[in-house]
């Protein structure tokens, strides 16, 4: 074969995946090619050729396990936040917003409107993920976006400012609409706007709104709160007695306040608010007096009165029916034996408020 001839194997058309073919030993072209002048460039093309393949098949140094500096490197990863004021006001800007809305709440009773997004009251609230999860009446898919949910039973005013927690995490509240929130709180399960409305409402107590607080309180077992309204009706009795709340007390809530040793009231006196709340209650719930009262009465310190003055008890109570008559029984008893154990001693335990009577010393 003369030295200008060309290789009789045929260049690959991409180095990157040909393999060399074998050589036929029985080929004199190939006896001749082992032999011969051309060896040499073959064998050059053959190691280039290698070469490029074994480029090819070597992983990608990104493919390659990481060393431990890089390792680390992961591991040490933070987490950066932006400007939450700006995150907050793009939320807020949401609420009731019907852009992009896909759910509608028809609330109270001026029907009003209200829009929201599915998505983040699923995914804040439980009790909103299950209501728009349930199948609307008839139905066997979850409620439509087209289809309002009526919620009759709250404020426009409260269920908005409930929205605004589930979007943002923080509240707008004032006294004329915190219980209802803490209500709403409640039946929903949200217990961290919870917390907040009875955060809120410990420091706005006032006269007018304690007893309405305090029948929250009792209603939704928030003993906290319950506290608080005890506390502030010991500090403010005279004040509280006479508010339209105080009447509207349950009996449940009543008892609570009449079981306080702190109460800043005389007995007589607060006897005649007990009955002024049993007569409201008598005509609100269409009951008799005396069984509206019967569980608050048996918490009234009967045995505290002077003799004079259970007397006169005895006979208002004869025209207008309150206390069972054992109670007024227990009372006298007490001063005919001279001391406490004709009743039970919670009922011959002086409160704050309790004016000095002469029997009292044997009582103790």
């Amino acid at each position: 074969m003369s030295s200008g001839a060309s290789s009789p194997w045929p260049k690959p058309a991409s180095p990157s995946l040909a393999l060399l073919p074998p050589v036929p030993a029985s080929s004199p072209q190939g006896a001749e090619r082992e032999s011969g002048p051309q060896a040499g460039g073959a064998l050059a093309e053959a190691l280039i050729l290698a070469g490029s393949l074994c480029h090819t098949l070597s992983p990608a140094p990104s493919r390659l396990p990481r060393s431990p500096p890089q390792a680390m490197a992961y591991a040490g990863s933070a987490v950066l936040e932006g400007d939450a004021a700006a995150f907050a006001a793009a939320v807020r800007s949401l609420i009731n917003n019907p852009q992009f809305s896909d759910v509608t709440f028809v609330v109270g009773r001026e029907r009003q409107e209200v829009f929201a997004h599915r998505c983040l009251l699923a995914c804040r609230c439980q009790a909103f993920q299950g209501m728009l999860s349930q199948p609307q009446p008839g139905a066997q898919e979850p409620w439509p976006p087209q289809a309002p949910l009526v919620l009759s039973h709250v404020q426009p005013e409260v269920f908005l400012a409930v929205l605004e927690f589930l979007y943002t995490n923080s509240v707008t509240l004032n006294s004329l609409i915190a219980l209802e929130v803490l209500t709403s709180a409640v039946e929903y399960g949200l217990d961290d706007l919870r917390k907040v409305c009875v955060e809120f409402l410990t420091g706005a107590l006032s006269v007018e709104l304690v007893c309405e607080a305090l029948q929250a309180a009792v209603t939704y077992g928030q003993t906290e709160l319950q506290e608080h309204c005890l506390v502030f009706v010991a500090d403010r009795t005279r004040e509280v007695v006479q508010t339209r709340s105080f009447h509207e007390l349950s009996a449940a809530a009543l008892v609570a306040v009449l079981r306080s040793d702190q109460l800043a009231i005389d007995e007589p006196d607060l006897i005649q608010a007990v009955r002024e709340w049993a007569h409201v209650s008598s005509a609100v719930l269409e009951r008799p007096v005396a069984e509206v009262a019967a569980g608050p009465v048996r918490e009234l310190r009967l045995p505290l009165l002077s003799p004079h003055e259970l007397a006169a008890l005895e006979t208002h109570n004869q025209r207008d029916p309150l206390i069972p008559v054992e109670c007024i029984a227990e009372a006298w008893k007490c001063h005919a034996l001279r001391k406490g154990s004709g009743a039970p001693s919670r009922l011959c335990q002086r409160r704050r408020g309790t004016q000095p009577r002469e029997h009292h010393g044997y009582l103790e």
